[in-house]
């Protein structure tokens, strides 16, 4: 709701709580499915607020999109810690975690990927790239707990299969997606830690 007008306003609340109302409505219509002024009204806030805040469309698009991307990649990882010590056990969580997303009513897709998609320039391809690969470095960092022989590829190999879920669930048969990628991850990961001297002994 709007503030009365001679109240005072919290500007880091102020903030959150556009950020939180932008966040939802462009996730579910996309970046061109809503107006300055219908945001705005969504947030219960002046054009001037917005502009304040944020500068322009774009600057709320921006700080809409690198919020997201921090408490997703987030999130991520406080499920890879959460699953303890085991390399197996972290990936594992990583793509059961996704699973969750995928059944949550409303889902559609990477709301950063999506963005990019729409707008192939930045800021949402700039955020796209910096958010693959912060996916990239909890992969790569996995894999080099387990001691696998070329960590980094198979860190893109991992993340590959993370965005093919996340396609698959938003556009095909969303509820096994997360499993049947979780399961290609743990074989991946079994194969890349055979170290070369397994094959003489």
């Amino acid at each position: 709701m709007p503030v009365p007008k001679g109240s005072s306003l919290d500007p880091d609340r102020t903030r959150a709580a556009v950020l939180r109302t932008a966040e939802g409505i462009l996730y579910e219509r996309g970046l061109d499915g809503v107006g300055i002024a219908e945001l705005c009204a969504e947030a219960g806030i002046s054009k001037e607020t917005l502009y304040r805040h944020f500068g322009s469309k774009d600057g709320l698009i921006r700080s809409v999109l690198e919020a997201r991307s921090d408490r997703v990649t987030r999130w991520l990882a406080r499920a890879a810690a959460d699953a303890g010590d085991e390399p197996a056990a972290q990936l594992a969580a990583v793509f059961d975690a996704l699973g969750v997303w995928f059944n949550e009513p409303g889902f559609r897709g990477c709301a950063i990927v999506n963005a990019a998609t729409q707008h192939h320039a930045t800021p949402a391809s700039t955020i796209a790239a910096r958010h693959l690969g912060r996916y990239l470095e909890l992969f790569t960092a996995i894999a080099t707990r387990a001691k696998t022989t070329h960590p980094a590829a198979l860190g893109r190999q991992l993340l590959l299969l993370l965005e093919g879920a996340i396609v698959v669930a938003d556009h095909h048969e969303g509820p096994g997606a997360a499993a049947d990628a979780r399961d290609a991850a743990l074989a991946l990961l079994n194969n890349a830690a055979k170290r070369p001297a397994d094959k003489h002994s």
